[in-house]
């Protein structure tokens, strides 16, 4: 089964899993991250991912080959686009592997890889109307007025 590794509709865990379905695979495990309400700075309303369709597709791509081969994985990641409203998931993964332990490792590593290769920005839009574009990663740095890396 093909998941899209980009999407603009809301992701649908049920076809990840079955994505990753394998008889020789005992363990599946799942990731997704949320649109939470608020970054500790200011609430949110959404946020808005904007991704290098092309760049992005073919890096997913990667990253799920290299689960593969450090995991015996089979990995989907899938993230949306758009406006992304709290409460609602904008990136999800679903990792099978022939045991628990490396389903775990696989899924974790597909995360963290997805987070630091992958170019797909986000643009926080805040409760009071107004929004701005993030460009650090663990959200410490203050937004931006234009996505992509700022440097002082």
């Amino acid at each position: 089964m093909s998941v899209l590794p980009l999407t603009e509709r809301e992701i649908d865990v049920t076809t990840l899993i079955a994505a990753v379905v394998d008889p020789e695979h005992g363990g599946i495990a799942t990731f997704l991250g949320m649109t939470r309400r608020e970054s500790g700075r200011r609430a949110f309303a959404a946020i808005e991912y904007v991704a290098y369709d092309c760049l992005a597709a073919s890096e997913i791509a990667v990253i799920t080959d290299d689960a593969r081969s450090r995991f015996g994985a089979t990995v989907v990641i899938q993230h949306r686009v758009g406006m992304i409203p709290v409460g609602e998931a904008s990136v999800a993964i679903a990792a099978s592997a022939p045991h628990r332990p490396a389903a775990f490792a696989a899924c974790r590593f597909a995360i963290d890889e997805l987070k630091s290769r992958v170019p797909i920005w986000k643009r926080a839009h805040f409760a009071d109307g107004t929004s701005a574009w993030f460009d650090d990663l663990d959200g410490a740095a203050p937004a931006s007025s234009t996505p992509g890396p700022h440097h002082a």
